[in-house]
């Protein structure tokens, strides 16, 4: 009788149920804490992300299962399509349009920096993915992780983990995957271009921005409508000057709410049996292609415009125009002051870089009208 008391109390702990996979899920959920403390890559992200890729782990603890505290973040977050329109609320309230509408070239730029997403998407396809799934991995290449994440929870649900993984990895990894890729692709002479100054831009132009922006972009890809809405509302609280209130709950206090609970989210869908598989080490791998390309598009349409214009542009802003917002526009800043310490490159990289939000959102939204 005392046995059969024992051995039942065993089975209803985690010990006898703990299998290699879940130790391995520890010990990646502890790579990615780590990387968020120690190198102060995403942190606000990779914590959360990290513990709860840690805490999932752990046999029948009662987190993923249907009605379960981390589905709900999950099924209600992420399924229901709410998180990633209101983290885009919040950066739209953080964005200053100015350096783009300043350079309205710059819009180029932001679009020439989304050739990775596509290079990636019938790479994908050539390595077995699906077209949806395919669709889902390339828009890593964007290096927005609100937006690879709306569009993975829609077309390719199961890769959710590991491309928000890639997808972040990539945005906080921006310093030290774009420096080599710029200097491969800029002569020393092009990196030291000093670009005239951007002119001042009123507040009627910027107020309407975002109405304009709106009406161009829902009208063309209106399945972009969700995130597009939300990132110039919350633009337009920022530039119109009358909703404090509103401006900081968006860049504050909501953004830092919903991250939370985006990160428990994305972490909780890296259970062991469906996350150590052979597709997210391509995913991670097509994810480092996408994001190469990139920044390379970025920079390569930058030197053809040079072509032809008489005032030139340093091809190192064009870099910039993938959406890690501000991480790529300092990256630019920074490679541009080690030729030149005089040389300013900060606003101008600003235009491409709020450039690649829309424009990898743009893409994401036709994806979702071919494919869905």
């Amino acid at each position: 009788m005392t046995e059969f008391h024992i051995s039942t109390v065993l089975l209803k702990t985690g010990f006898l149920h703990l299998t290699l996979g879940h130790v391995i899920m520890w010990l990646i959920a502890a790579a990615f804490i780590y990387l968020a403390i120690k190198k102060d890559f995403e942190p606000l992200l990779l914590i959360p992300i990290g513990f709860s890729i840690f805490v999932v782990n752990f046999p029948l603890a009662p987190l993923v299962e249907k009605g379960q505290l981390f589905y709900l973040f999950y099924h209600y977050g992420l399924e229901w399509e709410v998180i990633p329109p209101l983290i885009f609320l919040g950066i739209g309230a953080l964005t200053d349009f100015g350096p783009m509408i300043a350079n309205p070239k710059t819009l180029l730029l932001g679009a020439a920096a989304q050739f990775g997403v596509y290079i990636t998407f019938f790479g994908a396809i050539l390595l077995g993915f699906n077209l949806k799934e395919a669709a889902s991995i390339g828009i890593i290449g964007g290096a927005d992780g609100p937006t690879c994440i709306y569009l993975t929870t829609k077309l390719a649900p199961h890769l959710l983990g590991a491309n928000a993984i890639a997808a972040y990895s990539y945005m906080a990894m921006v310093p030290l995957i774009q420096p080599p890729i710029m200097k491969l692709l800029t002569t020393k002479e092009e990196r030291k271009i000093r670009m005239k100054q951007l002119r001042p831009v009123s507040k009627l132009e910027k107020i309407l921005f975002p109405l304009v922006g709106t009406i161009v972009i829902v009208l063309i890809v209106p399945e972009a409508a969700p995130l597009m809405a939300m990132f110039f509302i919350g633009n337009l609280f920022r530039e119109c000057g009358v909703v404090e209130r509103l401006l900081k709950t968006s860049q504050n206090e909501l953004l830092n709410i919903v991250t939370i609970f985006l990160g428990l989210a994305v972490g909780s869908t890296m259970i062991a049996d469906k996350f150590l598989k052979p597709e997210p080490i391509f995913i991670f791998f097509l994810g480092l292609v996408a994001f190469s390309f990139s920044t390379a598009g970025g920079i390569l349409l930058a030197k053809f415009m040079n072509l032809f214009l008489k005032e030139k542009i340093n091809p190192l802003i064009g870099s910039a125009g993938v959406s890690a917002v501000p991480m790529a526009a300092r990256v630019t800043q920074k490679l541009g002051q080690q030729e030149d310490p005089k040389n300013y490159l900060l606003m101008h990289a600003m235009g491409p870089n709020v450039a690649g939000v829309i424009g990898t959102v743009t893409a994401a939204g036709m994806f979702l009208a071919l494919l869905r």
